[in-house]
């Protein structure tokens, strides 16, 4: 079990109470959704960082994915992209590389003080050579490193098993496996015909991450591709595998996210995600997207942005960061800083959806009276991106109002009516 269970078993941890406070939540409560496993907090004790809590009662929190590929392998833009990620609002990140000195930035970037979570299996084909190569020794000794290193979370596909590919193989889909690390296993079980070992040795795994004290956020390996896919078997049946690892988490004591649903219509977010909730005991749900439409190739972001905050409405706990490169191209650093504003946007709107819109209004009220006072100073303070909506108002230069209107602004326009309706009445006692 989890050191931080154990201590939940005995009582409210010292430690969890300034972190209730920040997510607006009791810490009694926070205790109790952690000892049920509907939160998580992933913290590596080798890995000193602020403390995110995931799941239900917490603000949704936002991740950024980054990393080297072979086209581009460059560790200090990594690291720049990394730390404008966490100005903008990302609460974690994930390093997804797969070319250069993996281990080297992997430190790098658990220095910048966020929880970091990494996919193992990335590391263990490049050093086999291919995905058919990875024995299980050496997939078990890259998580084992990795845990060494600090990283507090994993995406670990171990619902890509023989009864996933077989549902793949019986219900085909038009875009196959978009899954790095699935196709990695399906590839490795093809050839050699055996099962992913992440699935069949899912007992010494977690002996593994109870060691460390590491989040298992289990992955999403056959998740549709395109919407078109959306109803094909491979997801369902990956559902379920998922679940029942989910069960087993939960009995032993590992803390897990579930991650899911890929590409789907927008009118099937919310039964996905309540589906994914029911199956896994409302474990934290971990969502890239999901993507809602497919022909918005430069706009995926805003695509993800959409069918993320539906899915927060029903449920969804931590959103990771589309760019508007998805699809597209390694993002670059302006990417980066676009699609981690827009998830923040969404994670914001997603608190509202959770928590209420009582609470909504009372995050948002600063910012709508210095907008109806054309308090303009004001309005930079309160909004999201301060700098990048000052930097809109002052394109047309200084203004009392917004260029767009004017002198014919509304809101100008009818402050002046009640302030002479106001004035009215001293005048006639005068």
């Amino acid at each position: 079990m989890h050191a931080l269970l154990r201590d939940c078993r005995t009582g409210i941890p010292p430690q969890l109470e300034p972190v209730a406070r920040a997510e607006g939540m009791d810490p009694a409560r926070l205790t109790e959704a952690l000892l049920r496993g509907m939160v998580c907090l992933p913290a590596n004790p080798r890995h000193p960082c602020k403390a995110v809590p995931i799941g239900e009662g917490c603000l949704v929190k936002v991740n950024v994915n980054i990393g080297t590929s072979a086209p581009r392998c460059d560790h200090e833009q990594e690291m720049e992209k990394a730390r404008a990620a966490i100005v903008n609002g990302a609460d974690t990140l994930m390093d997804l590389s797969t070319a250069g000195d993996i281990p080297v930035l992997r430190k790098k970037i658990l220095s910048l003080g966020v929880p970091v979570g990494t996919v193992p299996l990335y590391e263990a084909v490049r050093k086999a050579g291919s995905a058919v190569d990875v024995d299980p020794d050496l997939l078990f000794r890259v998580i084992r490193e990795h845990c060494r290193d600090g990283v507090d979370f994993m995406t670990l596909h171990c619902g890509v098993n023989r009864e996933a590919f077989d549902a793949l193989i019986a219900d085909p889909r038009l875009m196959g496996v978009v899954s790095r690390g699935g196709a990695f296993h399906l590839a490795r079980m093809d050839q050699t015909g055996e099962e992913n070992p992440l699935f069949s040795e899912f007992a010494y795994l977690l002996e593994i991450l109870d060691e460390y004290d590491v989040v298992i956020s289990l992955g999403d390996g056959m998740r549709p591709g395109s919407i078109h896919d959306a109803g094909r078997l491979a997801k369902t049946t990956e559902y379920l595998t998922l679940g029942k690892l989910s069960h087993i988490c939960q009995e032993k004591g590992i803390q897990r996210l579930i991650e899911g649903p890929g590409h789907i219509p927008l009118s099937q977010v919310g039964y996905n995600v309540r589906i994914i909730k029911e199956l896994t005991d409302h474990a934290p749900l971990y969502l890239l997207g999901p993507v809602v439409t497919d022909i918005a190739p430069g706009y995926d972001h805003v695509v993800a942005a959409i069918g993320s905050t539906i899915a927060c409405m029903h449920g969804a706990d931590f959103l990771c960061m589309v760019s508007p490169s998805e699809h597209l191209a390694l993002p670059q650093l302006e990417d980066i800083v676009e699609g981690t504003r827009i998830t923040r946007i969404a994670a914001h709107i997603g608190d509202g959806a959770r928590k209420g819109v009582s609470w909504q209004e009372e995050k948002e009220l600063p910012l709508v009276l210095a907008r109806k006072d054309l308090d303009w100073e004001g309005q930079f303070r309160q909004a999201l991106f301060g700098e990048h909506a000052r930097s809109i108002h002052e394109r047309d230069g200084a203004t009392d109002t917004c260029s767009m209107c004017g002198d014919l602004c509304a809101l100008k326009l009818v402050k002046d009516i009640f302030k002479r309706k106001r004035d009215e009445p001293e005048k006639k006692q005068q």
